[in-house]
This record gives structure tokens, sequence and C-alpha cells, in this order.
């Protein structure tokens, strides 16, 4: 479960990548865009912002930087 308020903030800013997905258009391979269209889009929120947490905890306990997302544009 962890701390209520970073768990908040994972989905808060999950969701506003959801949302901006949704109206601006995931970039193709982008993993919002190969979500299951027809999933309630906090199912999708919830499980990007799980994801991102994995991340973070990643990054964390290895002492790695960021080093962005081969997909994203430059």
């Amino acid at each position: 479960m962890g701390q209520r308020d970073i768990r908040r903030l994972l989905i808060i800013g999950a969701m506003t990548v959801v949302r901006w997905a949704v109206r601006k258009g995931a970039a193709k391979g982008s993993w919002p865009a190969r979500m299951p269209a027809n999933k309630p889009r906090l199912v999708v929120a919830i499980a990007l912002a799980n994801k991102m947490a994995r991340s973070v905890w990643a990054m964390l306990s290895k002492g790695e930087e960021y080093r962005g997302s081969a997909l994203a544009p430059a």
C-alpha cells in the first residue's frame, strides 16, 4: 500500500498521461497506445502508476538516473 501521498501523486500523474493520450493521441507503439481501448481510463491509469512506481524503485535501488524513453520524441 505504501504512503498515501506518493500513491496519490503517481495516480494523478498517470491520469494526466492517460487524458493527454486520449485527447492528443498516443504515439504509435507507446505503452498507452498498446493498452486495450475497451478498458476504463482509471484501470489504465492505475496500471501506468504501478509501472511508474516500479521504474522509480528500480532507479533508486540501482542508483541510476532516468534515461528517457526510446519512443519519446526528441
